[in-house]
């Protein structure tokens, strides 16, 4: 039987990665332009929410995933924030 964790992992992957090649534009050129915080913001609170819910059901696939995203979401916003100064 297909451990269910396994299909998380595999979800995990896909939707985390798809941040990736936005982090790499922004710093490949040092800029944000365009890109909207309160997009960012608004994933960034719902990713920490299936963070949370990954704890609580101690779910490895989902803390691992969120976690991961958290940390290139937070990256965009700073490059959001400092592209408006």
């Amino acid at each position: 039987m297909l451990n269910p964790e396994y299909i998380g992992f595999f979800a995990a992957i896909l939707t985390t990665s798809a941040f990736l090649p936005q982090a790499f534009k922004i710093w490949k050129t040092q800029s944000a332009d365009g890109l909207s915080l309160t997009m960012y913001l608004v994933m960034g609170t719902g990713t920490s929410c299936w963070l949370i819910y990954g704890v609580l059901i101690q779910s490895p696939s989902i803390i691992v995933a969120n976690s991961v995203s958290i940390s290139i979401i937070i990256f965009i916003i700073t490059f959001i924030v400092r592209s408006k100064k």
